[in-house]
């Protein structure tokens, strides 16, 4: 017999042939009606797996499907629509002096269009904040030509109206005139003269403050040398590329173990978090390019000493890790690592470094399934996901026995309810999907995203070192690539001590100035003390 759909009737020559085979039930002894039952049987088992058989194809076809729509779904919204979750701070910026440009020009056309009565009450406006006092002021006098009365009697002063505006000129080269007087005894003939102060660069021209600021101005503001050569010359300094190139070489070095001491810091404390981002590197030779990385450790939010540290490596390999972490040596770090779950990490938790899982990568798969095409069970898993990242925007600055009293008592209950609604979908969501895909993502990963509800001093996501990264991205627009593999070492290095200055509150110029002046003469077993969250600006700079 063959199968038909539910509701359909079978042809007539069908139906004859089953209502004979009904009467001749009569007819059958014991023996041949369960030979007939049992070939009805097999007959229905046989069609059971044809039926079977079927509905897979079916349900492989619909993930194939979902898939390839989920594909397109993010090719498109990747060409036309704006991606919010991929806006850097310097993007966001970008958006918003353009809406204030904006609404400062729509508001001064609607302020020439209204009545000047009207005019006069829109700038009846609260004072604005004083300009600080510590900036120099230059007096511009505007009196009357005439101070005589038309009657002929001289007029008398009795007050004035004071208004301040902000002023700028681009940056003025002053010449610092290092005057060391010869004294001589004119009886014995002896000379007497104060030594030659030392310098970061011995027998240079710059000062401490011009190095500082070709630093920060390459590595925090990401100008190329070529851009400050034009900048300076327009000053009235005219300084080759080649020279500024000689300067931030001689400053690399110099800084070299400053940076040293900040990566042996970093190790001292028991959580960090990892990450990496793609640089191109120019290869020696044949003109070309190949992508490089530069990998980012830094402590974690709730840790009082902020620091970061960049390292540029030329391939993405997990050796990278092991050899920062010193994992193969005779100390070899053995904290908790938050990362992102990148399989470069594996080799490190075989070492005995202990993975941290990061919250915000797994709920962007869901919200990629949100947002691409309106995904019930991403927009679920969404709704549970801010339920735990609002916990802890709540706790953040409570102290870590705290956080982990509140995690268990609250956030654990939430990612139980996550974790059961996750295995009950899976259930029900054939292989291969987009929406499969993303719950076992982070099914798999579960006792590493949720090792932080045991413990207060780790974080819920990595996005704290996502932070420290996103600058590099501005700057790789600007860099294009990096000359070699000592010049991006080199970069990260500085990199390292301008970004944590940064996070420390610090001015990167004043910091790097100051240890820049100092460096000659610090002893090295005292380098610690100017590390960017032990530094204190000086009294003069206060």
């Amino acid at each position: 017999m063959a199968a038909y759909a539910d509701g359909a009737r079978p042809p007539p020559s069908a139906r004859s042939q089953l209502v004979i085979a009904d009467e001749q039930l009569d007819t059958l002894d014991p023996e041949q009606l369960r030979q007939a039952l049992r070939a009805a049987r097999a007959e229905m088992a046989l069609k059971d797996q044809l039926l079977a058989k079927r509905e897979h194809e079916v349900a492989f076809k619909q993930a194939v499907i979902d898939k390839l729509t989920h594909e397109n779904a993010v090719l498109k919204r990747l060409k036309f629509a704006a991606k919010s979750e991929a806006y850097t701070a310097e993007q966001k910026s970008l958006l918003e002096e353009t809406l204030d440009m904006d609404l400062a020009a729509v508001a001064a056309e609607i302020d020439a269009l209204q009545p000047l009565s009207q005019q006069a009450e829109d700038k009846k406006r609260p004072k604005r904040q004083p300009l600080p006092a510590n900036l120099p002021r230059r007096e511009i006098r505007h009196e009357p030509e005439d101070t005589t009365c038309g009657c002929g009697a001289p007029m008398k002063r009795i007050g004035e109206d004071v208004a301040e505006k902000l002023d700028y000129q681009p940056g003025v080269f002053t010449v610092e005139r290092h005057v060391r007087g010869k004294w001589v005894c004119a009886c014995c003939e002896k000379l007497v003269q104060a030594p030659v102060a030392p310098h970061v660069i011995d027998k240079g021209i710059p000062t401490a403050g011009l190095l500082a600021q070709v630093l920060v101005a390459k590595f925090l503001d990401h100008l190329p040398l070529y851009r400050q050569e034009f900048i300076f010359q327009r000053a009235g300094m005219a300084i080759v590329r080649s020279t500024l190139a000689q300067w931030v070489g001689e400053c690399g070095v110099q800084l070299q173990p400053l940076v040293d001491a900040l990566s042996a810091e970093l190790l001292r404390h028991p959580v960090l978090h990892a990450d990496e981002t793609p640089v191109a590197m120019l290869k020696p030779g044949n003109k070309k390019t190949h992508k490089a990385y530069i990998w980012t450790y830094c402590t974690t939010r709730y840790n009082p000493t902020k620091a970061v540290v960049f390292n540029f490596a030329e391939t993405r390999s997990g050796e990278n890790v092991r050899e920062f972490l010193g994992l193969q040596s005779h100390t070899p770090w053995k904290g908790k690592l938050v990362t992102d779950g990148f399989s470069g990490y594996k080799a490190s938790f075989d070492l005995g470094v202990t993975e941290v899982g990061c919250a915000a990568h797994a709920r962007r798969k869901f919200h990629e399934l949100w947002a691409n095409h309106g995904s019930q069970v991403g927009e679920r898993a969404l709704k549970i996901f801010q339920l735990l990242f609002k916990i802890e925007e709540e706790i953040a600055a409570l102290t870590p026995e705290e956080r982990r009293r509140i995690r268990q008592r609250k956030s654990r209950r939430v990612a139980r309810l996550l974790h059961r609604w996750l295995l009950a979908q899976r259930q029900q969501i054939p292989n291969g999907s987009a929406t499969a895909k993303a719950i076992d993502y982070t099914l798999k990963r579960w006792e590493a995203l949720t090792r932080y509800l045991e413990d207060g001093a780790l974080p819920i996501s990595n996005n704290w070192v996502e932070n420290q990264i996103r600058p590099i991205a501005l700057g790789r627009s600007n860099w294009l690539f990096a000359g070699s593999l000592r010049a991006g070492k080199r970069a990260a290095a500085i990199m390292s001590l301008v970004h944590s200055a940064r996070i420390n509150g610090h001015d990167p110029f004043a910091y790097l100035k100051d240890i820049l002046e100092r460096l000659p003469t610090h002893p090295a077993s005292q380098i610690d003390e100017l590390l960017p969250h032990r530094w204190n600006p000086p009294a003069a700079a206060l």
